[in-house]
């Protein structure tokens, strides 16, 4: 058994190679951690996926009978929590398209393949705030490629940096070019966080754009902090001291701590999409998100409700307090045209007499 990087384990036995015996060894591995494992008081609650490719059926030499395995257990990981896997000819397949578009990916920067779309974000008072930047993939052959096939592939790969930085650049010289001093979102992958030179990739883009820091704002999520908290920390200060503006994207889905909710230099929370979503069918969503905005308020942090579709939802957020907005009632994503900032959506209803 070996740690091969990340979360992923290999473990190679010499029992007969029979599918039956890969499944129940798998199984017996699942169940050895069915019960929680104790870490300084804590109890720790872990799960396996597990994918297995078996000699001499799957493979004949040691490169092609891991990467076979590798390819079960991405497909075990695809279908969920605790699933176990056996490679099969299908996932051969889809093993070389996998690769292939990994290897796209890796010149898509240089082809000028990738484009960003702009989603505005509104206030609660129907002036447009800002807009959130949106990488996107125009593969030469395949066509649009949407980012949740190609984000994780360029993660895997290791394009993703070189990915991340151009979305940078490239947010921040198509905004200083906008007609309208208008707030600008990127998104951060955990990838780019973790980097050391994150707040010096931040300064390059501000200084070569000309975009003035207020104007910008870096989106992270829960999980990237908590990897750290110290490491995190000391990185998000130094981007602070750059001016520029840090929201806390998809709060709620991850461990919501209230503790680094108020140790670190916030300006924005933003209330996740699944939440808006049952507005108005669920009641317990509706406590949730107003528990979310009341205690934002509390710490003197705006609020950004995303996923916004119905009329309804929107009513209850304005009703409820909070101070932006995001979703396809406000606006799709849309291209920039012609160095103007993307054009103000008209095509909802006012509903402030919510209010």
């Amino acid at each position: 058994m070996a740690r091969v990087g990340g979360d992923e384990f290999i473990g190679i036995t010499d029992q007969v190679p029979l599918a039956a015996s890969a499944e129940l060894l798998a199984t017996r591995m699942r169940a050895a951690f069915e019960d929680p494992i104790e870490v300084e008081g804590h109890a720790l609650k872990l799960d396996l996926c597990v994918g297995a490719a078996l000699f001499p059926r799957d493979a004949e030499n040691i490169v092609s009978l891991l990467a076979n395995a590798d390819a079960a257990l991405y497909r075990a990981k695809h279908e969920g929590r605790g699933a176990i896997r056996l490679f099969t000819s299908a996932m051969d397949q889809q093993l070389r398209e996998r690769r292939a578009l990994e290897h796209d990916l890796r010149f898509a920067v240089e082809r000028g393949e990738l484009y960003l779309d702009y989603q505005p974000q509104e206030h609660r008072d129907g002036g447009i705030t800002g807009y959130e930047a949106l990488v996107r993939w125009r593969h030469p052959d395949r066509g649009i490629i949407p980012p949740g096939e190609f984000i994780p592939a360029a993660e895997r790969s290791g394009s993703i940096a070189q990915i991340d930085d151009w979305v940078l650049m490239e947010a921040c010289r198509e905004a200083a070019s906008w007609d309208a001093p208008l707030r600008i979102a990127v998104n951060v992958s955990a990838a780019q966080f973790r980097r050391e030179n994150l707040d010096t990739q931040v300064r390059k883009a501000l200084r070569e754009s000309g975009l003035s820091p207020a104007r910008f704002e870096l989106e992270i999520t829960e999980g990237v902090l908590i990897e750290d908290v110290s490491r995190a920390k000391k990185t998000m200060q130094s981007l602070k001291s750059l001016g520029i503006l840090i929201a806390l994207d998809d709060f709620g889905t991850g461990y919501s701590s209230l503790s680094y909710v108020e140790a670190f230099p916030l300006d924005r929370i933003k209330i996740d999409r699944s939440f808006v979503a049952s507005l108005g069918n669920s009641e317990r969503s509706l406590a949730i998100v107003r528990a979310v905005i009341g205690l934002a308020h509390g710490l003197g942090l705006p609020v950004l409700a995303e996923g916004i579709e119905t009329n309804v939802q929107m009513s209850l957020l304005v009703r409820e307090g909070c101070d932006e907005m995001q979703g396809y009632l406000i606006g799709r994503p849309q291209s920039l045209a012609a160095g103007k900032s993307p054009s103000r959506p008209s095509t909802r209803s006012r509903i402030l007499s919510a209010c």
